[in-house]
């Protein structure tokens, strides 16, 4: 019965799956026929989705137990981005900052073999079993750095662990590095977002109002650029409520108080 329900699972994943190839052409953008069913099969998501489906087809004419692989199903959670406007905003800002992180990882990785280098050195003759190699003493390397500090592997000596409270405080600005240019991505993608809602507002008031359609379009706008109901209220407030221009008197050009 178990292994009947999962054949016709997989038969609606297989079924769905032909189906998105087959409807791919119409996506814009894709090109026509061949290519455009191509064109979405080297997609990730649709890479995914095939090695999902593909265990099952290659456990019927080999030997092999590939089940492992349907785990890469989970993926497609990814797709929930298009519906949720947080999901977006995360991704957007990885995808934005995602030079500036690279670089700030890659300098980590430098640093943890540089830390794994230095320890092995001093405590590789007091713990040989501990600290057998460079690659081995990575572990206490990155351990230390992200201040995780499982406590498996410890320095004895008195050199080992003045080095290694000095990794410790090195990786406490190492780790919090990505956090930080992640944090300022995230506020510089709000201001870009309440900027373009702004532009919006402006081009709603071009002809002097905003009409009852363009303010249900900018409620959508909002909603669309990850705004919540009250910050766009107070945007629009703000762009719709100007200041009175001053009136200045024609024979000296001083500004007229209401008074006068």
């Amino acid at each position: 019965m178990v292994r009947l329900s999962g054949a016709a699972i997989l038969a609606v994943f297989s079924i769905e799956y032909v189906a998105r190839l087959w409807v791919s052409v119409e996506s814009p953008g894709r090109g026509e026929g061949w290519r455009a069913r191509l064109r979405y099969a080297l997609t990730p998501l649709a890479i995914v989705d095939l090695l999902a489906i593909l265990p099952f087809y290659f456990g019927v004419f080999f030997d092999l137990d590939l089940r492992f692989l349907r785990a890469l199903r989970l993926l497609r959670v990814f797709k929930l981005a298009r519906h949720s406007t947080a999901m977006d905003l995360l991704l957007t800002v990885i995808r934005n900052e995602a030079a500036t992180v690279a670089s700030s990882l890659f300098m980590m990785v430098i640093i943890i073999i540089m830390a794994a280098s230095g320890i092995y050195l001093i405590e590789h003759d007091a713990q040989p079993e501990a600290f057998q190699n460079i690659p081995q003493a990575m572990w206490w390397a990155a351990v230390t750095l992200t201040t995780v500090g499982y406590g498996d592997v410890v320095p004895i000596t008195v050199g080992g662990k003045i080095f290694g409270l000095i990794i410790t405080l090195a990786g406490v600005g190492m780790v919090a590095l990505p956090a930080g240019i992640l944090a300022s991505g995230f506020s510089q993608e709000l201001r870009k977002r309440r900027a373009e809602y702004k532009l919006k507002i402006k081009q709603s008031l071009a002809d002097g109002a905003i009409s009852a359609g363009e303010l249900h379009q900018l409620k959508d706008d909002a909603a669309e650029l990850g705004l919540n109901a009250e910050e766009a209220r107070l945007l629009l407030k703000t762009e719709t409520t100007t200041p009175a221009e001053p009136v200045s008197c024609p024979h000296c050009g001083k500004e007229l108080t209401p008074e006068q």
